[in-house]
């Protein structure tokens, strides 16, 4: 659905949001009359847990209603589950959940017995939200991690997994070097979830191969050799997959490197390891999305870093 199309419609959505996401939600607002901002009162009592207040509840009544949520560490998770599970049942006409990055999703299966599959967890937590008068709770997830977790939840959600891709290739097409990009996969499992978007470039996948104690990246399939080679994943944690990647494909001829990831994670200020020092250019561009948005504020204005909002591919979802 295009922009312009978005604009037309008269769907009024009441959209709700976390601390966090204040940022995100103004932008998605400000791309359609449709959206209107709402707000909360985040409180804590004394003894730490919070004091919650829905402004305005009773207006909300038999209006289309949404929130933005953030679960970026375990403790705002249960503040803004009260939230969640509070607004379906203030008599609205439907409820959608835009959950960005779904935290867990990387914790999706078990090796031996007595791992827990965290994934599955939060996904029947969310399962179980109220459902409202209008049905079952819309939830938009932007490229979760294991496509296989859209079974993990009940009937009581409609999950509506969205992705970041389309925000790459547009910002690709806009290079100067447009003409000259390849697509590498860090792994196997990156090339299954995003070959079938991106086929109209070249590919290179990498693997990682145990050599005694450690895991060695090397070069699997595809040529770099004179490219601009973007590596593509849908998340990061402490980068280094993405570092050994990036030197792997440089050692082969590769001109530029570059990487894009939907979700940013970038635990104990990781992100730091990708920043442009002096001659030092590892990466020429770094491209994440504004699904994490505490990562967003600290890599502000830093080189590699370059940030494609979600925010016109969230007020479309909320159309729908």
């Amino acid at each position: 659905m295009a922009l312009e199309q978005l604009l037309k419609k008269n769907k009024e959505v009441l959209l709700f949001y976390c601390v966090e996401s204040e940022l995100l939600a103004g932008k998605i607002a400000h791309l359609s009359d449709s959206i209107k901002l709402q707000s909360i009162n985040w409180r804590s009592f004394d003894d730490g847990f919070p004091n919650l207040f829905i402004n305005n509840a009773q207006d909300i009544r038999g209006q289309h209603v949404a929130f933005l949520a953030s679960f970026s560490s375990p403790s705002v998770i249960f503040e803004q589950l009260s939230i969640i599970f509070a607004l379906p049942r203030l008599f609205v006409a439907s409820f959608t959940l835009v959950l960005p990055f779904f935290p867990t999703g990387s914790f999706e299966r078990m090796e031996e017995e007595g791992d827990v599959a965290t994934a599955f967890t939060m996904a029947r937590i969310l399962s179980n939200i109220p459902i409202s008068r209008g049905g079952p709770t819309s939830l938009v997830i932007y490229d979760i991690h294991a496509l296989q977790e859209r079974f993990y939840f009940g009937d009581h959600v409609l999950p509506c997994f969205e992705t970041g891709i389309p925000l790459l290739k547009q910002r690709l097409h806009q290079l100067p070097d447009a003409e000259n990009i390849s697509i590498a996969f860090p792994d196997d499992g990156a090339w299954k979830r995003f070959y079938k978007q991106l086929q109209h470039f070249p590919m290179i996948v990498c693997n990682k191969v145990r050599e005694g104690d450690k895991r060695i990246v090397r070069l699997k399939e595809g040529n770099p050799a004179a490219r601009h080679v973007v590596i593509v994943d849908d998340l990061v944690q402490s980068g280094g997959t993405l570092i050994e990647c990036q030197k792997v494909l440089a050692a082969h001829g590769a001109t530029k490197v570059s990487a894009y990831v939907t979700h940013a994670v970038f635990p104990k200020q990781s992100w730091q390891r990708f920043l442009h020092n002096g001659e030092e250019k590892a990466f020429s561009y770094f491209w994440i999305t504004d699904s994490c948005p505490l990562t967003v504020k600290a890599i502000e204005n830093k080189a590699p870093f370059e940030v494609l909002s979600l925010a016109g591919s969230i007020a479309e979802a909320l159309q729908i």
